[in-house]
């Protein structure tokens, strides 16, 4: 591959709550500098709602020289909200292009799913439902889906590139029906494998490079990964489905059930997946994700234990400090053994 990345995030906010809690800039800059240094990371993806939020962390990642993907990932934003957000990013992400850094504007992720327009419902949690709905009515929905989807995309990118001089893409979702001719990169959310792909997987992955080739474009995974509990690599995406949440304040109440701390498999899996990107001739991916700070470790209580359904590389601790797991040591060997010009020099920016 030519980028070896990961996903941070800045805070995902929902019922008024955000995943990355406190957000203190210095440890993001440190982060970032750990991101380069240790981890040996090429690329970071950065996500969240709030506009500062991701303009500290992709101004800290630029200064720390790693290619630098800005990526609003928000929730409950009408079309305009997004595209005013938008515009914001590729203004910023145009500064430090000039500057030197090496920037790519993602135009939303998951849209379908997190904003409103495209499915019923006020929120995140009533739209997931009407998904998670077999029969004629779902196949209707996800029909007349693309059109909607693409009417808003073409409006983005106009946004975004009448701002931004670099190049663009959007983290999709396979039922959008994404147009990708004004687009730079095809990239996808979906680069897990669970169980019930797992023998096909290759197969899929090349599918999805040889549909960037066919376009004359190269194609990223923006997203991949594996919680650390036993059994968590068959589960996928779906891996973090064992914390029960409060529906109300979105905050997590505990596990629903007893689960085996696995960092092994999560190691593995991770490695396993990018063997396989590396084999198929994916362009850049990004493992999710660096820490989720919403699912604090207990080394002391399984069952109160949320880093389980974590897939961060390092597991955080109830003061907000983090310590690595296996997979970050893995990650390191694996992006020393492969990319070993990974090391960009730092950036000096205005």
């Amino acid at each position: 591959m030519r980028a070896y990345g990961i996903c941070y995030d800045t805070g995902f906010l929902n019922k008024g709550n955000s995943t990355h809690e406190p957000f203190d800039p210095g440890r993001v800059q440190r982060d970032m500098r750990v991101i380069r240094d240790d981890l040996r990371c090429t690329a970071v993806r950065i996500t969240g709602g709030a506009l500062d939020r991701l303009k500290i962390a992709a101004t800290h990642a630029a200064a720390a020289g790693l290619e630098t993907w800005i990526c609003p990932f928000t929730t409950d934003l009408t079309g305009d909200e997004l595209l005013a957000l938008l515009a914001e990013c590729a203004d910023h992400g145009e500064r430090l292009r000039r500057e030197g850094a090496e920037v790519v504007l993602v135009t939303g992720s998951e849209l379908s799913l997190m904003n409103k327009g495209f499915v019923p419902g006020e929120t995140f949690l009533d739209r997931s439902k009407v998904l998670a709905r077999q029969g004629p009515e779902l196949r209707e929905l996800l029909a007349a889906l693309p059109a909607r989807m693409n009417e808003l995309l073409a409006r983005a990118v106009a946004v975004v590139r009448g701002r931004f001089g670099g190049k663009v893409t959007y983290a999709s979702l396979p039922f959008e029906g994404v147009d990708w001719t004004a687009f730079d990169t095809i990239s996808t959310d979906t680069g897990y494998r669970y169980a019930q792909i797992a023998d096909r997987f290759p197969e899929l992955i090349r599918a999805f490079v040889a549909q960037g080739k066919a376009q004359g474009k190269p194609v990223a995974i923006t997203e991949f990964g594996c919680a650390t509990y036993k059994g968590a690599a068959d589960a996928g995406p779906r891996g973090g489905e064992i914390i029960v949440w409060d529906e109300a304040t979105a905050t997590p109440l505990g596990l629903n059930g007893e689960y085996v701390r696995d960092e092994a498999e999560q190691a593995t899996t991770l490695r396993e997946l990018l063997e396989t990107f590396d084999a198929e001739g994916v362009d850049a991916a990004f493992v999710h994700a660096f820490a989720v700070y919403a699912l604090p470790h207990d080394p002391d209580d399984p069952r109160k234990d949320l880093d389980l359904a974590s897939s961060g590389v390092v597991r955080v601790l109830d003061d907000g400090t983090w310590e690595p797991k296996e997979a970050f040591s893995m990650l390191a060997d694996y992006h020393r053994r492969r990319a070993p010009t990974c090391q960009a020099p730092c950036i000096q920016l205005g």
